[in-house]
């Protein structure tokens, strides 16, 4: 294992010009955070080729901690996603054309992986700071689930002493202009956030004891 952080994130899709995730990789990669070098990488919005290029990652660089982002339009806030799930059903196709529905991302594999991450913890510190952080229950049934399902899978199998998690983020304000009504995040606040919850994942040794659940 290498004192790095592996921080990937997605190219564009469904039209988009721009993803958040891929800017904040861009931003974060090669910077330092808790001792740890961070390691960037952009994935396809194409499910097989984004399965590979998370286990050729992980073997690559063997890192102490994998965090993956992705864009989900319509939040408002840092999404720590709290439960990944062996499911596809793609209400749209990748950027490939493929639209799975009702598969597995991995055959033979458990129905879902929860991450070893101190959420509640990560979303204290961001909210500190002022940025706007929430726990998920669900990560969607698309490429972003499919690469978090992946990644916990690999870790489980592969690595079981490497952590990993994901992390939903806003539109872009310039995305939103295009989307009258829906809410948006500036580059620079998510980045902050990005790098804050990096730094309380690899300095946190137990997550808060706090309640972080839903009535419905």
């Amino acid at each position: 294992m290498t004192d790095a952080v592996l921080l990937t994130g997605f190219a564009p899709f469904a039209g988009e010009c721009v993803n958040p995730s891929e800017r904040i990789v861009a931003e974060l990669d090669g910077t330092t955070i808790a001792g740890c070098r961070v390691v960037g990488a952009v994935l396809p919005v194409a499910f097989a080729a984004t399965r590979r290029g998370i286990e050729d990652l992980l073997d690559l660089h063997s890192p102490r901690l994998v965090l993956a982002i992705g864009q989900a339009g319509g939040r408002a806030a840092l999404s720590l996603e709290r439960v990944a799930i062996n499911l596809v059903d793609a209400r749209i196709a990748d950027e490939t054309g493929t639209q799975p529905i009702d598969e597995s991302v991995v055959a033979d594999a458990p129905a879902a992986y929860f991450p070893r991450l101190p959420l509640k913890a990560m979303r204290a510190r961001l909210q500190e700071l002022g940025i706007p952080a929430e726990l998920s229950l669900s990560a969607g049934t698309f490429v972003c689930n499919q690469a978090f399902f992946a990644l916990m899978h690999r870790l489980a199998t592969h690595h079981p002493g490497i952590r990993g998690g994901f992390i939903h983020v806003p539109w872009l304000p310039e995305q939103a202009a295009a989307h009258p009504g829906e809410p948006s995040m500036a580059l620079e606040t998510m980045v902050d956030g990005v790098r804050a919850a990096i730094d309380c994942a690899l300095t946190t040794d137990r997550d808060l004891h706090v309640a972080g659940g839903t009535t419905h």
